[in-house]
This record gives structure tokens, C-alpha cells and sequence, in this order.
């Protein structure tokens, strides 16, 4: 009995498991358990490797250029808003700047007062002139220490470490121990190699003038006063009676241009400019050209301020020199690298730089009558070893001289007693 029962049991448990295993719905039931893995698995790589395609296919350019073209409408519309409302008052400063300026009557040649007066900081107590007369001028006697004095009124006055080394070393060597004595001997060795210096760097300080336009270029950093320069030297050909066309080639900066064309009104000269934006070089060219036309004597070219860092922008003003040549064989006749005397040694280092990349002809000096440093005329010009053709030395068309070295020492370094005790 129990032998059978036992054996009804096994053929129940063979009979359900056979059944079980052919049940319909356990097959589907494992898949459906599968399946959405497997579906999961394949939308993450599927929508990796959508995004993948995406970052490597380049954008559509035409499609960026369509969705962008009206917004950068709208920013150039603002900005060109935005220059137009920064122009307005700076012509309208501008206006009232060169009225201040317009002078007809230049400055004449070697006036030595007139230097003397705007290098009036640097012949003050506190200035070049004033502490070197301290040193040198009311003793009896002098110590041994005296070049060393004198190196750091030099060093200190912008004239720059080699210049200062080569003056005081020239100094000690031309003297002999009994000059040493004398404050009177030691100035005066002071004042010659200050010429020496200013005559080397000036063998051809005039302007040329002579051809007929004759094209004179300036060029510089931003402030250094290239567009006052240019109106002051408007004003004096003119005065002389001739004829002067100015070529605003600074189209970078709208309130350059305006400044230009005041000058242009007060002065009756006529203002060739292009617009905003447009190439300087094309509005150089066409200046020039327009002179020839009409028997102009003398082109006045500016140009946009850069920092002499900025390779780019230094290329750009090589391109403006060949495009000029291009309008007339040899032009322009004078390449003037316009420097504000009031930066010191760091407008040295900026001179150096325009020299290295440009074929200057000469240097502007502006706003000399803004520092007590008056040295520094002699530092950078042995320091770059060019011509200084003109100095400012105030705001007036009049204070615009032609430069003389020896008109200059004496004006900087002349009449040391009187100097002293004022």
C-alpha cells in the first residue's frame, strides 16, 4: 500500500511539471520580464550615440548666419547709436579745444624766451635746471662726490641710465681735479654734452617741405597728441601761405575725425576722411592723389593712436606708409612718431618699438611744458638716436616750435644764476 502511493505521487509531480513547462504564458512571461532591459539598454546607446553625431558634426554656418543676422543688425545699429552720442560731445570739446588753439602767428625761429617759458617746471627748484643748480651753483668749493650728485639728478630727470652714465663718465674724464673745483666749469661741461647729445640725434631736423605735396605722416600711441600736432602745424603753413589738404586716417575713433575736421573749418582747410571704419590707408591715398590734382602743397596724414605692443595694428600702419608710396613715388616724405614727453622712460621704450617697425623720419615732443623732467629730451634722443623735429610746449598754434639743439640747452640749461635765485 504504501509502495503505491508513493508511486502516485511521482506521476503527479512528473504530470504537473510536463504541464507547467508547456504552458503558453510562461514563455511570454520570462520575455516580457527581459524586455525591458533590453529595451533601456538600447535607448541609452542609441541616444549616446545621437549626441556623439551631434557634437562632431560641424553647425550649419548658413543656418547660424540666418538666426544671428538680425541680432547682429541690431548690436551694430547700438554700437553705431552708442559712437554717435560719445562723437557728438567730444566734437562739440573738440570745437572749443582748437578755438583755444587757433593762433596765425607761429612761432618764430630761435626764440630762446619763448622755450625758456614753457620749460618753466623743469627750470623750477623741484625741476631738472633747479636741482642741478642746487648742486652746483652758491658753493666755494666742491666734494669728490659730485658726479654722483649729478648722475642722480640725471637718472631721475628721465635722461635715462646709459645717457646719465655716458655724461657723468665724460665729465670725470675731461676735467681735471682743479676744474672740479669750480661749480662754474663743471655746468658749463654739463650744458656741452647735452649739446654734443642733442646735435648728434639732430644732424636733419628741418622738415621736408621742399617737394610739392609734400606728405608728412604722424604717427603714435593713443593721447600722445597726433591731432592737435597736426592742426598746430595746419595753422603755421598756412600762415606761411601755403597751401595744406589734412587726411583724417584715424577711422577708428569718430571723435578723431571730428577734431580734425574743426581744425579743418577754423582754419579753411580743406578735410579728406572716409567712412567710419574704412580702411586709412585708402583715405591717405586718396588725400595724396587729391593734392596732386589740385596743386596742394603740403598733405597732413593722421592716424588711428595703437599701443606699439599690438603687432596687428603696427602691421597695419606699414600697410598705410606702401599704400601712400603707392599714391605718389616716395611718399610720405616724414614719418613723425608724435611722443608725450610727460610718460618719461616708458615712452622711450614705446619710441623703441615704433623705430624698430617703421621707417620714421623724426620725433614730435609734446607737453613738455607738463613736466619738471625737461632731461628727457636728451635721453630719448640719444636712446633712438632720431632726429626731434618739433616740441610742444603748450596748447596754443604758437607753442609749437621747430627744435635747436642749442637754442634748446640754453633755453633748459642757459642762464644758471639767474635761474637759481629765482
Amino acid at each position: 500500500m504504501t509502495v503505491l502511493l508513493a508511486i502516485l505521487i511521482a506521476v503527479s509531480l512528473i504530470a504537473w511539471m510536463f504541464f507547467r513547462s508547456k504552458s503558453p504564458g510562461s514563455d511570454q512571461l520570462g520575455a516580457a520580464e527581459q524586455q525591458p532591459k533590453l529595451d533601456v539598454s538600447k535607448s541609452i546607446r542609441a541616444a549616446a550615440t545621437s549626441s556623439a553625431q551631434k557634437v562632431s558634426e560641424p553647425p550649419d554656418a548658413e543656418l547660424i548666419a540666418d538666426a544671428t543676422a538680425p541680432q547682429q543688425a541690431e548690436v551694430t545699429s547700438r554700437q553705431r547709436d552708442q559712437d554717435a552720442e560719445i562723437a557728438r560731445p567730444a566734437a562739440q570739446d573738440a570745437a572749443q579745444s582748437v578755438n583755444a588753439l587757433i593762433d596765425e602767428q607761429p612761432a618764430s625761429p630761435h626764440d630762446v624766451e619763448g622755450l625758456r617759458k614753457g620749460l618753466e617746471r623743469s627750470r623750477r627748484a623741484e625741476g631738472f635746471f633747479g636741482r642741478l643748480a642746487s648742486i652746483l651753483l652758491g658753493r666755494k668749493e666742491l666734494n669728490p662726490e659730485i658726479a654722483s650728485e649729478i648722475e642722480e639728478v640725471l637718472l631721475t630727470s628721465d635722461v635715462g641710465v646709459q645717457t646719465t652714465q655716458v655724461i657723468t663718465d665724460r665729465i670725470r674724464e675731461s676735467l681735471s681735479k682743479r676744474d672740479l673745483n669750480d661749480p662754474n666749469v663743471i655746468w658749463e661741461a654739463v650744458r656741452e654734452e647735452a649739446r654734443k647729445i642733442l646735435r648728434a640725434a639732430s644732424t636733419d631736423s628741418t622738415l621736408k617741405i621742399r617737394n610739392k605735396p609734400a606728405v608728412i605722416l604722424l604717427v603714435g600711441v593713443n593721447g600722445a597728441g597726433k591731432t592737435t600736432t597736426i592742426g598746430k602745424l595746419a595753422t603755421r603753413f598756412k600762415s606761411q601761405g601755403r597751401s595744406v589738404l589734412l587726411a583724417a586716417g584715424d577711422t577708428f575713433r569718430a571723435a578723431a575725425v571730428q577734431q580734425l575736421c574743426v581744425w579743418g573749418d577754423r582754419i579753411g582747410v580743406e578735410v579728406v576722411r572716409g567712412k567710419d571704419g574704412a580702411d586709412p590707408g585708402s583715405v591717405v591715398f586718396d588725400a595724396v592723389r587729391k593734392a596732386q590734382e589740385t596743386g596742394i602743397d603740403v598733405v597732413l596724414a593722421d592716424t588711428a593712436g595703437r599701443l606699439h605692443t599690438k603687432a596687428n595694428l603696427m602691421a597695419e600702419l606699414k600697410k598705410v606708409i606702401k599704400t601712400t608710396s603707392r599714391a605718389l613715388d616716395g611718399t610720405p616724405f616724414e614719418v613723425l612718431l608724435v611722443v608725450d614727453a610727460t610718460n618719461g622712460q616708458n615712452a622711450v621704450a614705446q619710441a623703441k618699438e615704433f623705430c624698430a617697425e617703421l621707417p620714421l623720419t623724426g620725433m614730435v615732443l609734446t607737453k613738455l611744458d607738463g613736466t619738471a623732467k625737461g632731461g628727457f629730451v636728451v635721453g630719448i634722443a640719444a636712446a633712438l638716436q632720431l632726429p626731434v623735429k618739433l616740441i610742444g610746449l603748450g596748447e596754443k598754434a604758437t607753442d609749437l616750435h621747430d627744435f635747436d639743439p642749442d637754442d634748446f640747452v640754453e633755453a633748459l640749461l642757459g642762464q644758471a644764476r639767474e635761474g637759481a635765485s629765482a
